[in-house]
């Protein structure tokens, strides 16, 4: 299967992150080889990547925000929950993981992904099925940040279990009043962050199976924050406290 990224930041990390099997590489006709479009060619040039320069309409056609640069690759290289471990455990780290439970929407998800690689998680769950997987959108939307993650397709529930075993505690992310405000919460050991599907939050078996559950304090009008901007906040918590 072939797809392809658009956008001079994610272009520029797949490559560089080298983890997917790339075909070519196309250019717009006539824009200036400078900036991060410099590094792209220079990327793909180490690498005896093909370089195209074509029309711009062909590049439209692909995508229209597309930043005058497009490259066609390989499916998304996920990794497995025994490798995400492992990572933590070479690096003498209690296992700091985010658990998506069916995050549905391209854009959150690539947000998340974004905030998860920004704030040092050693890998990322999702379910294999009823959410959102690692498309081209989500690359885009996470700016190229999927590329330097880990990232698996793994019961989630399964997985919560797992990572028990290996000292980490589910801490479930719900605006409900069980949940208990950070304040509380030992956030410095082995963290599973879960974050429920944008509508109907963490699935009950997932719930039950949290150690805690957690809710951000909230000083203003409105009732709650997205399932992305409220997991972006928790693992910067998690970040600051580790």
């Amino acid at each position: 299967m072939s797809e392809w990224i658009t956008g001079r930041n994610p272009v520029f990390e797949v490559l560089r992150a080298r983890r997917r099997h790339i075909h070519r590489l196309w250019i717009a006709q006539g824009v200036k080889p400078q900036g991060h479009l410099e590094d792209i060619l220079n990327l793909a040039r180490s690498q005896q990547i093909p370089v195209e320069f074509v029309k711009r309409s062909d590049l439209d056609g692909i995508d229209p925000r597309n930043q005058a640069v497009a490259l066609s690759t390989g499916g998304y290289p996920y990794s497995d929950l025994e490798t995400i471990i492992a990572k933590a455990q070479t690096q003498s780290e209690p296992v700091f993981v985010l658990l998506l439970d069916q995050i549905q929407d391209p854009q959150n998800l690539g947000t998340l992904l974004r905030s998860a690689e920004a704030f040092g998680v050693h890998g990322v769950i999702m379910p294999p099925a009823r959410s959102a997987s690692v498309t081209p959108a989500v690359v885009n939307a996470s700016s190229g940040a999927t590329e330097m993650l880990l990232i698996a397709q793994h019961n989630i529930a399964q997985a919560m279990d797992r990572l028990k075993e290996v000292g980490g505690w589910m801490i479930g992310l719900e605006d409900s009043p069980e949940a208990q405000l950070p304040d509380n919460i030992n956030l410095k050991g082995g963290v599973g962050l879960v974050i429920g599907n944008e509508g109907s939050g963490l699935r009950r078996l997932v719930r039950d199976k949290c150690d805690l559950l957690m809710r951000l304090p909230m000083q203003g009008q409105i009732d709650s924050l997205n399932a992305a901007v409220a997991g972006s906040i928790a693992l910067y918590l998690a970040r600051q406290a580790r």
